[in-house]
């Protein structure tokens, strides 16, 4: 049972990235997505949420009009556009949360790896 993110990297600021996050060994299918970021010395911090049905999104008010959270039935995605140096950190998705839509990263049971993304010119 695992979650792999995918699709971190170096940009310029301005940039895009798409990250993505498969689930494996379980279904996403009635789970929500949540993107979570984290720098040194600093607690784990809410990015974007989806629900399980893709109907409902919630943002950290830093990233709205400039992130996109979307889903399929296994795997979760973050579009991200106009990035700037202040979205470096490493990226984290999670699934299983509880309660549901949960902004707090002690609410998910399950984990990616983390993909580093960079935004430095």
């Amino acid at each position: 049972v695992q979650l792999q993110a995918s699709g971190g990297g170096s940009v310029q600021p301005g940039g895009s990235l798409r990250l993505s996050c498969v689930a494996s060994g379980f279904s996403l299918n009635y789970d929500g997505v949540g993107w979570f970021r984290q720098t040194p010395g600093k607690e784990r911090e809410f990015v974007a949420i989806i629900t399980s049905s893709g109907s409902s999104t919630k943002y950290t008010d830093s990233v709205k009009g400039r992130f996109t959270i979307s889903r399929g039935k296994r795997t979760g995605y973050l579009q991200m556009n106009s990035l700037k140096p202040e979205d470096t950190a490493v990226y984290y998705c999670a699934a299983q949360s509880s309660p549901p839509f949960s902004t707090s990263p002690s609410s998910y049971g399950y984990w990616g790896q983390g993909t580093l993304v960079t935004v430095s010119s």
